[in-house]
């Protein structure tokens, strides 16, 4: 499955997934089949090509770029939906492609959660589901454990990479289409500061803030780096306008920033390993960049009212500084970490956080840092498990320079879980990108081999 074999089928691929997101906006029914479609598909995919190119990487790429618009438009059969998919993928990936046997950390990682998991199934309480609690917490770093053993170490080319990319921003495309339908006009919704649902498609602002900020590095780096033509430059750009735009009036401020640190990111590692003549460039791509920038925030400023300055700004409608800073945020992590002090060792259980924060202080609210959350649930096991999760890719980037997205994917990974948690399987999935062992030429071995 070649993704962009010629311009003219990445501009298939694009008009396709606009059609996708007009057919279900016309008949919403629609998200339940396509949602059904992807993994079946998917399947028949990498069964046919017994994975001989990552296909596994292409399919759950494009899950992951799925899942806020299916759960934006009913598709989802369920929360963990997709994560299972990518998860069932990933091992699907190690049957046909195995595993490098230097990614023991990461089945490291799954150990030290097992004893959060013993402390949870001590407990009895009837008004708690137990099963329930503990799959809405533990989907996503399983969901990272598996999808890192599968990746760590493997070999891709560059371009591959992309590819991949781009099978996780068609769905994105898809998702901004949508969103521009389901509220064409933003002026006419946007009343205050907050998080807002309406431009959010009616789901979570925080969660297609996310998607659409992974949309907007996508498209950004197929503007600078894979744009060969007048054609190609108008249609990403128009498409990374859009994409941003969007985002940028949810009010949720999470995706965006982190978006705009992966972009820095990139543009860090592609100036410094670029040559002179490719640094001359360098000016170009920050003036078109900056231009874009600002023309976006002038229109969505214009569009709110001037209310999308006073949000980043931390104000309210009436300009007034906000007491918080990260909209509740600060005192749930305050409690977990009060938590984590009061059982050092253990943690609480996993999945028992938001149970046990409800009945010490009275607040109940599901956890939106994952860093906080594994303090509190897991103790000092968790604390052993963000360190693996924490130096692992930088030990392996040491000989793998040539991840120009290293940085940006472990950015995304780090930012999203501090402000969205692991809710949906792109951070999982996109930290552990940072692991293949990317070439820009042509390797002499397989390219679907690991060390």
């Amino acid at each position: 499955m070649k993704i962009k074999k010629t311009k003219l089928s990445y501009s298939f691929l694009l008009a396709f997934h606009a059609v996708i997101a007009l057919a279900v906006f016309a008949i919403p029914f629609f998200s339940k089949l396509y949602a059904l479609l992807i993994p079946i598909v998917g399947f028949f995919i990498v069964y046919r090509a017994q994975n001989t190119n990552n296909e596994v990487l292409l399919v759950a790429a494009y899950l992951v770029g799925v899942e806020v618009f299916l759960r934006m438009t009913g598709g989802n059969f369920n929360n963990e939906f997709v994560k299972v998919n990518v998860i069932f993928f990933m091992l699907l990936g190690m049957v046909y492609s195995n595993f490098s046997t230097n990614a023991f950390v990461y089945w490291l990682f799954l150990i030290l959660l097992i004893p959060g998991v013993l402390i949870t199934a001590t407990i009895f309480n009837p008004s708690i589901d137990i099963k329930k609690s503990l799959v809405f917490n533990l989907s996503g770093p399983i969901c990272l454990a598996i999808s890192s053993i599968y990746m760590f170490k493997r070999k891709i080319l560059f371009s591959e990479l992309q590819n991949v990319l781009i099978a996780m921003g068609l769905p994105i495309v898809s998702t901004t289409i949508y969103l521009f339908l389901f509220n064409p006009s933003v002026r006419d919704v946007v009343t205050g500061t907050q998080s807002n649902f309406e431009t959010s498609g009616g789901f979570g602002p925080n969660q297609v803030s996310t998607a659409l900020g992974l949309g907007m590095f996508i498209f950004f780096t197929q503007l600078i780096l894979f744009s060969k033509s007048t054609k190609a430059i108008v249609i990403n750009g128009i498409l990374l306008m859009l994409i941003t735009y969007r985002g940028i009036v949810t009010f949720s401020r999470g995706g965006i920033i982190t978006a705009v640190v992966m972009i820095v990111c990139l543009l860090f590692l592609l100036y410094r390993f670029s040559n002179a003549k490719g640094k001359s460039k360098f000016v170009f791509v920050f003036i078109l960049t900056g231009l874009m920038a600002v023309a976006v925030w002038t229109y969505s400023s214009l569009q709110t009212n001037g209310l999308i300055g006073k949000r980043y700004a931390n104000q309210d409608a009436r300009g007034r500084e906000k007491k918080d800073n990260l909209g509740g945020r600060e005192q749930i992590m305050n409690e977990e970490l009060t938590l984590f002090l009061e059982n050092p060792i253990l943690g609480v259980g996993a999945g028992m956080g938001k149970q046990i924060r409800k009945e010490t202080f009275g607040a109940e609210a599901a956890s939106h840092n994952e860093i906080t959350r594994m303090f509190s649930e897991h103790g000092l096991f968790g604390i052993f498990g963000l360190l693996i999760l924490f130096i692992t890719p930088f030990v392996v980037y040491i000989n793998n320079r040539q991840h120009l997205y290293f940085l940006s994917f472990f950015v995304f990974w780090l930012l999203t879980i501090n402000h969205a948690a692991m809710r949906i399987a792109a951070p999982a999935f996109v930290y552990a990108m940072s692991l293949l062992l990317v070439q820009v030429k042509i390797p002499k071995k397989a390219e679907n081999s690991v060390d």
